[in-house]
């Protein structure tokens, strides 16, 4: 790979950290070219960016864009590296956990995820990561539970209703 081509992928890498306040760091070693491929298809399918580069050159864009935010990452990039982009911060945890079920397998295993400006590192966090609440979620979480208190007010309120409706009638 020569300077230019390599400066050309760190410019890549460096637009997508930015664009993106999620990514998963993963190794993707023993995986076979078709489970690779079935893969890369899970993503795109969940709007999900995975790409594959060297551990030196995301190294170069995370360090070039904010080595201090970034650092808790760098230790996971060692082996083979496939990244994971998504504007959703758990979608990502959901495709590997899916694909390691449908395989039966251990991998694709989970280095390190960087979530809102927080590093999970290790396979062991990936459970967790798939119970993340989106922001869709949490604010549909918020309205049932405003919508709860008035609910139970009207349904009350037309119990009372209907009970005082069936007193009259009797009488």
């Amino acid at each position: 790979m020569t300077k230019d081509q390599k400066n050309e992928v760190i410019g890549i890498l460096k637009e997508k950290f930015s664009q993106y306040n999620n990514f998963y760091i993963t190794n993707t070693e023993s995986l076979s070219v078709s489970q690779v491929n079935q893969l890369r298809k899970s993503c795109f399918d969940k709007q999900v960016e995975m790409k594959v580069a060297k551990n030196t050159l995301i190294r170069k864009a995370l360090e070039s864009l904010d080595s201090e935010k970034y650092n808790g990452v760098f230790d996971a990039l060692h082996e083979v590296t496939a990244l994971m982009f998504s504007d959703n911060p758990k979608e990502p945890a959901v495709i590997l956990s899916s694909f390691r079920k449908a395989n039966k397998a251990e991998k694709p295993e989970l280095k390190a995820a960087f979530i809102n400006g927080d590093i999970f590192t290790g396979d062991n966090a990936l459970a967790g990561l798939t119970k993340i609440k989106t922001k869709n979620e949490l604010i549909g979480e918020v309205i049932g539970l405003l919508q709860s208190p008035a609910k139970r007010v009207l349904a009350a309120l037309l119990h009372h209703h209907e009970k005082q409706g069936a007193e009259a009638v009797t009488e």
